[in-house]
């Protein structure tokens, strides 16, 4: 099947053509024969690297109006609609953040990028442009089954299927066991494939070979007895040695940041630069190197240039989003040869290499160590092999010897990927999105509250969905934190229209409290945390009440990001706080869980020293953490201080300090 054969515009077909797609892959056409240019519902389960993009672009394209494209992540957003904003005639849109808005803006593309959190809290906040979509496109719909942003997709999707029956629902995902469960639910035609454009064989290296399960060995001999070497950090070195060397890149994934940063130190040495095969590699690497630098002069950002000079780069949460998008262009660009990574790069951008070394199958969960899910190993196994530029692909699993080689191969190499199973009776998640429910006037009652969630992906997958105690459980408890009242017993109907089934069961509202809670995208715990913290600092004194204090008002919240308190500063931290206690709107033997509640601390003071002038730089060396984390932090806290302004008219607090703070930072 050809691309001039597909009913698009001939701008298109000139546009996919110049980009090199002539003919469709299998799984593509598959999706075509599925009606995916027809309005029809696709699941399509494929391999990286299939082709999954394309089939959305189809969809996006063919559709009988607006269409929204809806990611996981934000580094994922950007690249995807830099990619539709390149279409010919099309105007892209994108919104991953302001989650107290509608985002009305976006009513006037053609395409809109999304996360499916920045979508459920522009419904929350009435946005009209939902009710026009033609068609909805999702990635990595396996997600569903994530804990937190599982629940959210689910009902997100169910929400926009509601409000808009006749859009069409285009869901795109890694092979998993149960495809044909997300299917059904969809109403859609499944598409499901194991066809890769590049061949892929997936091996576990043990006593000096790799072994694979096409049948085939590799050698790879490694002189690791020097006890002050790690015998597995040298097998990794010589498989990422031996990738480049024959003219490929390599990923190599690590249990932790740590772990990434060190391993590219001991890759520096290789000098792979030299071995990228480029037409001038080492200053290609030289210029990386050189943009590394100017985007940011911490000892983390340093340590990234340095490597970079020689052709190897670490990737983690604690880098920039600048840093990260940097190396992930550079190594697009084969201006990089190896990529040290923690397993999330296998979840987010396109970063395809000829091998990839999955050197730690566990990781640390701060409870313990835990084996990495199949479908997490099988996402960073399906990077190897880049189309059109690798003639195969290689994934290979570092085990400790011969046991370990027969554990890793029973346990990910010859293991289905996990089955898909839906988070949504989860408490928290369960109370949010009820609340999110009855604010919006998609239910009024408890029976009109299931009957919305009948749409959901568990209730698909139950014969019974036994939601109705969880459900009451949650309306009682959002009653008990103020945020529900007793009210008519029918739903009021959404904006479009298309909202409650009038069901006169016992009535229940949103109090002003919870409807500005929905709106503002904060949990309910965290709204109940914010209440009680601004009904303290109504009986502090006005001089008491600074900066300090709003950051803690919304550090000590289920919505922001902990920041690791080590045991060398647990003394200074305690000491601040007992220092600044006048300012603090929890007494040091008030807090129910005192450690967490240092970790707040620490956060605000950072915070704190952040708008009074402090440099990334100081900071970052200061605390021990990353410039990413300063970044999250930052942007979390303008989010959370505009929440806990709109709580505080609600409750009638006045502070003062938390717009400055706001407006700060």
């Amino acid at each position: 099947m050809r691309v001039a054969d597909l009913p698009l515009a001939p701008e298109h077909v000139e546009h996919f053509e110049r980009e090199g797609i002539e003919e469709l892959y299998p799984p593509q056409a598959a999706a075509v024969e599925a009606g995916v240019c027809d309005g029809d519902n696709v699941v399509a389960a494929v391999p990286t690297a299939s082709g999954k993009t394309f089939v959305a672009e189809l969809a996006l394209l063919t559709a009988d109006g607006p269409g929204l494209y809806v990611c996981p992540l934000r580094a994922l957003a950007r690249e995807k609609f830099e990619e539709f904003d390149r279409l010919p005639g099309v105007d892209a849109g994108i919104s991953t953040g302001d989650y107290d808005s509608a985002a009305s803006e976006l009513a006037g593309n053609d395409i809109v990028v999304a996360t499916s959190e920045k979508v459920d809290s522009a419904i929350r906040n009435g946005a009209g442009w939902v009710d026009d979509l033609a068609c909805v496109v999702v990635d990595e719909v396996h997600l569903l089954g994530a804990a937190g942003r599982g629940p959210t997709l689910e009902v997100t999707l169910a929400t926009l299927r509601r409000r808009t029956p006749a859009v069409q629902i285009v869901a795109l995902s890694a092979t998993v066991d149960n495809p044909e469960d997300i299917a059904d639910w969809l109403d859609a035609e499944l598409v499901e494939s194991t066809w890769r454009p590049v061949d892929l064989r997936v091996g576990v290296h043990a006593a000096d070979a790799v072994e694979f399960d096409d049948g085939t060995t590799l050698s790879v001999p490694v002189d690791a007895d020097d006890p002050s070497t790690d015998a597995d950090t040298e097998v990794t070195a010589a498989l990422v040695r031996g990738a480049v060397e024959d003219g490929g890149q390599a990923l190599a994934f690590v249990s932790s940041r740590r772990e990434a940063e060190a391993l590219a130190e001991r890759l520096r040495d290789e000098r792979l630069a030299d071995a990228v095969d480029t037409a001038d590699s080492t200053s290609d690497a030289a210029s990386v190197a050189e943009e590394l630098r100017e985007a940011g002069g911490t000892e983390t950002g340093s340590r990234l240039a340095e490597a970079a000079d020689r052709g190897v780069a670490f990737h983690h949460a604690g880098l920039s989003s600048d840093q990260r998008a940097l190396v992930e262009r550079a190594f697009r660009e084969r201006r990089l040869a190896v990529i040290c990574a923690t397993p999330t790069l296998a979840a987010g951008v396109n970063v395809p290499a000829r091998r990839v070394v999955v050197r730690d199958q566990q990781r640390y969960t701060g409870e313990g160590t835990e084996w990495l899910p199949v479908l997490e190993v099988h996402q960073m196994c399906g990077r190897a092999g880049r189309p059109h530029l690798d003639p195969y692909g290689e994934a290979v699993l570092v085990a400790d010897d011969e046991d370990g080689r027969e554990a890793l191969w029973n346990r990910y190499v010859t293991a289905d990927p996990e089955r898909v199973e839906s988070k949504l009776r989860d408490r928290a998640a369960l109370r949010t999105h009820t609340l999110a429910l009855v604010a919006t006037g998609f239910a009024g009652s408890q029976a009109a509250v299931l009957d919305a969630l009948s749409g959901t992906f568990y209730a698909s997958r139950t014969a019974n969905p036994d939601l109705g105690g969880a459900v009451g459980d949650a309306i009682a408890s959002l009653i008990d934190d103020g945020m529900l009242e007793a009210g008519e017993g029918k739903a009021k109907g959404s904006a479009g229209g298309n909202g409650g089934t009038g069901d006169t069961g016992s009535g229940i509202e949103a109090t002003d409290l919870g409807a500005q809670v929905s709106r503002q995208y904060v949990t309910p715990e965290t709204g109940v945390r914010i209440v009680e913290r601004l009904e303290a600092v109504a009986g502090m004194n006005d001089a008491d009440v600074t900066e300090l204090t709003a950051f803690e008002v919304i550090c000590d919240t289920p919505d922001m990001v902990d920041t690791y308190l080590g045991n060398a500063e647990r003394a200074e931290i305690y000491q601040f706080a007992r220092a600044h206690s006048a300012e603090l709107t929890t007494g040091m033997t008030d807090a129910e869980d005192f450690e967490g509640w240092l970790e707040s601390v620490k956060t605000a003071r950072i915070l704190s020293e952040w708008v009074d002038g402090a440099s990334v730089e100081e900071l970052v060396a200061a605390y021990r953490i990353g410039p990413g984390d300063l970044e999250s932090r930052i942007e979390r806290a303008e989010w959370l201080l505009g929440a806990a302004e709109a709580l505080a008219d609600v409750v009638g607090v006045s502070m003062p300090t938390l717009s400055s703070a706001r407006a700060k930072l």
